[in-house]
């Protein structure tokens, strides 16, 4: 008779107590799925698109919305990703008490150079599952960004690809974007 060895998922709370005691590494990391994953390095391109999309949407979003880079987001109880850009809901307070859950979540971004797979397999069912109702992936290889909208289980049913020439709604405002703008 075999035994299978258990895995012991982590919960966001016990995450959030190693991150207190000093026993996280110092490298980036999420918790995804109640696992410890290590993000891959930023390179230039995903931080300078990054920075661009951030400037420019704080710019557009100005006490309408937040827009927040590289911080956590609260998906569940065993998951707590850390996409590149999140558009919250406006809140006096940038919510100091606790992070963002779903409902406060507008749209998440996720840049992707080396990550699309990951970014496609892993964190897209995340976020729909956590009815998050708007996700782009930005793909820089390919100078496109995947709108993906309605989720349904842990899919969007609908996914619209946007070329540089393209444009894009944003959700908050429904101002429109140019796609170039961002590239």
């Amino acid at each position: 008779m075999s035994v299978q060895a258990s895995k012991r998922l982590i919960t966001v709370s016990d995450y959030h107590k190693m991150g207190e005691a000093g026993i996280l590494p110092e490298r980036r990391i999420e918790l995804i799925n109640g696992e410890i994953i290590e993000m891959s390095p930023i390179g230039s391109r995903n931080a300078a698109m990054v920075d661009k999309i951030s400037n420019l949407f704080t710019h557009l979003l100005f006490r309408k919305a937040i827009v927040r880079v590289q911080n956590p987001i609260g998906i569940n109880h065993i998951t707590e990703p850390e996409p590149d850009i999140a558009i919250l809901k406006y809140r006096s307070d940038f919510y100091k008490n606790d992070h963002p859950q779903p409902e406060d979540v507008l749209l998440v971004i996720e840049i992707s150079e080396t990550t699309l797979t990951y970014d496609r397999d892993v964190k897209l069912p995340l976020y729909a599952d956590a009815k998050i109702g708007e996700y782009w992936l930005v793909n820089l290889k390919k100078e496109q960004i995947e709108v993906h909208t309605e989720p349904v289980g842990n899919d969007y049913q609908s996914r619209k690809l946007v070329n540089k020439n393209g444009h894009l709604i944003l959700p908050v405002t429904g101002e429109v974007v140019s796609a170039q703008d961002l590239f």
